[in-house]
């Protein structure tokens, strides 16, 4: 199991001393939370913290975007400028911005690419697009905001997946984001997650290697 804390929940007046911090503590990805404050009712951070970030980390570190926004289309340059490793970007803008040629635009910037499904959104209009993306992001809270509960009917959409990946040959990583500690890391396991974003449980615990560790160790226990 990959463990990529959210750097939504971590202290913003030190932001690369907690990406080092979640680096030390053991995290495999560090997960990167981008609003606009239009597709979701929130304000986080741009291209340009994201670049911070990876400043601070150095190149080695796994960076992995996920845009929740309007317009991915027009802004993910930016991100692969800011040195991003992964970016993902929503289905629900179907219809608004040509989702493949995002996706291939992204893959041919270098990056590899991730197509992200929200709570209320059926998991099968993913679907088209699960032979072009490196992983499909189930959100596991509405996105917008952090320290939500889980919700565990989206285990679903994780199993769904799973099956699916199996039956077409396929070798997406099948993350979850939203309200996970360890006491949901062996539920999503089960259903089949390979990566957990995971923020105030990760961030604002009291030792952060033991949380990461601890999810590793029962998410192994699945």
């Amino acid at each position: 199991m990959l463990i990529a804390p959210s750097m939504l929940a971590c202290d913003f007046r030190r932001i690369g001393e907690e990406a080092q911090r979640a680096v030390e503590a053991g995290a495999d990805w560090l997960h990167l939370d981008v609003m606009d404050g239009s597709f979701v009712d929130n304000i986080s951070f741009g291209p340009d913290i994201c670049a911070a970030v990876r400043k601070s980390v150095g190149p080695a570190v796994f960076l992995d975007a996920h845009l929740m926004i309007d317009a991915p289309d027009r802004y993910y340059p930016r991100f692969l400028k800011a040195g991003m490793d992964l970016i993902s970007i929503h289905v629900e803008r179907e219809g608004k911005v040509d989702l493949h040629t995002t996706l291939q635009g992204i893959r041919e910037g270098g990056a590899k690419c991730g197509i992200v499904v929200n709570p209320a959104t059926p998991v099968e209009r993913v679907v088209p697009y699960l032979a072009e993306v490196d992983l499909v992001l189930v959100m596991s809270v509405v996105p917008g905001f952090g320290g939500q509960s889980f919700m565990a009917d989206t285990l679903e959409k994780v199993r769904f997946l799973k099956d699916g990946r199996e039956r077409a040959g396929l070798n997406y990583i099948i993350q979850m984001d939203g309200g996970i500690g360890p006491a949901q890391a062996p539920v999503c396991a089960q259903a089949g997650a390979d990566c957990l974003v995971a923020g105030s449980s990760t961030f604002r615990a009291p030792d952060m290697a033991a949380a990461i560790n601890s999810m590793k160790k029962t998410a192994a226990q699945d």
